[in-house]
């Protein structure tokens, strides 16, 4: 064979063919002898290859499964690309843009809950009753079902815009209705009684949640810095969550000025005498004089033996945010300005969850 044969070249002991596949000039080597028989065979193979990407049905990894080329292309190929390897890719993908808690969240729903189901699915094969069908299998609220479609959702809008499949199966899933469980807020009497069973610092961290509405993320990463006692308020800038990592408010509206009731100013001054000097966040553990790390601990060694001291049914101390909400309503507050306070972007959310709270000369 003449080695200069179009889209061929004799290299040492291999050779490799040259084509163009989607725009993309692809050198790929294989590793035999040139010899007579194994030139003609070569020809052969770039004539099928040149054929077969002429007709669509080219396999780039079938002629090179070891090509790094030809996993890149692979992306490209709904029909043989899996969602399992387009969920993983995504989420390397998502690793720049996306909180640390974000990220574990999308993991826990890539690998516990979509790939053991729908991962040897190639992209093109889902469509909208599968993804139903799924949904109906897994034994948690609609709100998680929702939450763990979400990675799906977004690997599937990006390979669409793309162009590399047609049509999304998920634009046809609507998210199931979240049913909005009734708030239980605490009355005077439950709170009176609750922080009769605490002392200082753990008696100032709650007195101050029910005054506040912050979420616990919120209360927990609260700085000495983000506090004006001259001008009564506070500064929610940002948010611990999982793993002691801070990061910015869970929403822009989240970042917000709140005013100091008379009784959060109250518990932010006696806490004043415990960490106001020597440590720029406001509420420690104070077993280690550390600042919390997260909800859980406050939970366990703070609110619950509280709770059962006090003989008061169990709530979790996020209630202590709808305490607020419903205490400010009750007595006249404008909606709009407590969902301000609460950092909702609009007072929507404050009519759908604390309506029966507020007084008709409210609205």
């Amino acid at each position: 064979m003449d080695r200069r044969q179009r889209g061929i070249t004799v290299r040492g002991n291999s050779m490799q063919i040259a084509f163009t596949y989607q725009g993309v000039r692809c050198r790929e080597s294989i590793p035999i002898p040139p010899t007579k028989t194994a030139q003609k065979a070569i020809v052969l193979k770039r004539q099928s290859i040149l054929y077969e990407i002429s007709n669509g049905t080219f396999d780039y990894i079938e002629h090179f499964p070891h090509s790094k080329k030809a996993h890149e292309f692979r992306k490209t190929r709904p029909d043989h690309y899996t969602i399992g390897e387009g969920l993983k890719n995504w989420l390397q993908r998502a690793q720049s843009r996306c909180q640390l808690s974000t990220i574990r969240d999308y993991t826990s729903s890539i690998y516990y809950h979509l790939i053991p189901v729908l991962g040897e699915l190639a992209i093109s094969e889902l469509t909208a009753i599968k993804v139903k069908e799924f949904l109906a299998e897994l034994p948690c609220s609609n709100k998680r079902k929702s939450n763990i479609l979400v990675p799906l959702r977004q690997m599937y809008d990006e390979m669409y815009h793309d162009e590399i499949i047609d049509k999304n199966p998920l634009y046809r899933v609507k998210n199931l209705p979240i049913s909005t469980r009734e708030p239980e807020p605490f009355n005077s009497d439950e709170m009176a009684k609750i922080l009769q069973e605490l002392e200082g610092q753990e008696k100032n961290l709650i007195q101050f949640a029910f005054w506040s509405g912050l979420r616990t993320s919120e209360l927990i990463a609260l700085r000495w810095q983000d506090v004006d006692f001259n001008k009564n308020c506070i500064y929610v800038r940002i948010a611990k969550v999982r793993g002691g990592q801070l990061k910015d408010t869970k929403t822009k509206a989240g970042k917000r000025e709140v005013t100091l009731q008379p009784q959060a100013r109250e518990a932010l001054l006696s806490q004043k005498t415990f960490t106001g000097k020597q440590n720029d966040t406001v509420f420690h553990d104070s077993r280690t004089n550390q600042p919390w790390n997260n909800d859980q601990a406050i939970r366990k060694i703070v609110w619950t033996p509280a709770l059962k001291r006090a003989g008061i049914k169990y709530r979790n101390p996020y209630k202590t945010r709808h305490t607020f909400a419903s205490m400010l309503l009750s007595r006249g507050d404008k909606p709009l300005w407590v969902a301000q306070q609460m950092g909702h972007k609009d007072w929507g959310m404050i009519i759908k969850v604390y309506g029966r709270w507020i007084p008709p000369a409210s609205m």
